[in-house]
């Protein structure tokens, strides 16, 4: 895409070159975050809220205070991985929204928190959905934070723009699995948050292998990865190759995802610590 000739001032166009002129959210009176770290996909389907939500609760194990805010809005599943079903988000005497607390301790924002049944759809064109998010990231109550993560909503459209260019995003991790396709779709992620000026943190790459349960040998089922080399194309570097289990997915379903421990994660969590220190 070439870059635009016009004056963006004075056009309607959502272009590239208007990202300098959008000024940052701040939030309300009182919170306060030390760093905030995107997590973003190009594709849906690749384990992007688990890894959020694995990231959050290592870092909450490790005494960091952390938050989500669950960016995916139409397809919220945040609240789901961590047993919280209580609805009705109440607001402070100022007005804010209370995110609710998991029982590790982590504060969670999420669409789901504002619907009757977790089934109801959410059927907003995408500027609704891009001021909800600016409202969960502005107006809420989130306290003092070491970290917030946000869950991003997948590819590169208008709400993982309005995301990029409202939030300041301190760094990302891009999520991907290890399909043909990959290259393709990392790189599209990666250079959009390179387009936004935001650091990319690194790649995590889900469902990478399962592990036969007689031998241990590592299979990978979706064909050998090339996530290295794709990482290496793009000047960053891979986080973790995280297996596939059946545990996984069933705390998850049981809300109790900050139950899984993936040591695999373990150094990427380390280093993401080191950002506030």
């Amino acid at each position: 895409m070439s870059e635009c000739t016009h004056n963006c001032d004075t056009c309607s166009a959502n272009c590239g070159s208007k990202k300098a002129n959008i000024e940052k959210l701040k939030l309300a009176i009182g919170s306060s975050i030390k760093k905030i770290i995107g997590v973003s996909s190009g594709k849906g389907g690749v384990g992007k809220s688990l890894v959020t939500s694995l990231l959050a609760a290592g870092l909450a194990k490790k005494g960091f205070s952390v938050g989500i805010l669950d960016a995916d809005i139409l397809g919220p599943s945040i609240p789901k991985s961590f047993g919280i079903v209580e609805k009705n988000v109440v607001a402070t005497a100022d007005g804010l929204m209370i995110p609710k607390v998991s029982k590790s301790g982590i504060k969670v924002m999420s669409s789901n928190l504002l619907l009757d049944n977790d089934s109801d759809p959410i059927i907003y064109r995408g500027s609704l959905i891009a001021g909800l998010l600016q409202q969960f990231y502005q107006e809420t109550d989130w306290g003092v934070l070491d970290f917030l993560f946000i869950d991003m909503p997948p590819g590169t459209g208008d709400v993982p723009l309005t995301t990029y260019q409202s939030i300041p995003i301190d760094k990302v991790v891009i999520v991907t699995s290890p399909q043909n396709l990959v290259e393709m779709i990392v790189g599209k992620s990666i250079n959009m948050a390179k387009k936004m000026n935001i650091d990319i943190f690194g790649v995590v790459e889900n469902m990478s292998y399962v592990v036969c349960p007689d031998c241990n040998a590592k299979i990978e089922i979706f064909g050998k990865s090339n996530i290295d080399s794709v990482a290496k194309q793009n000047d960053t570097e891979v986080l973790a190759k995280l297996p596939m289990r059946v545990e996984y997915a069933k705390l998850v379903d049981e809300g109790k995802v900050d139950e899984i421990e993936i040591s695999e994660l373990n150094d990427a969590i380390n280093k993401m610590s080191e950002l506030v220190k």
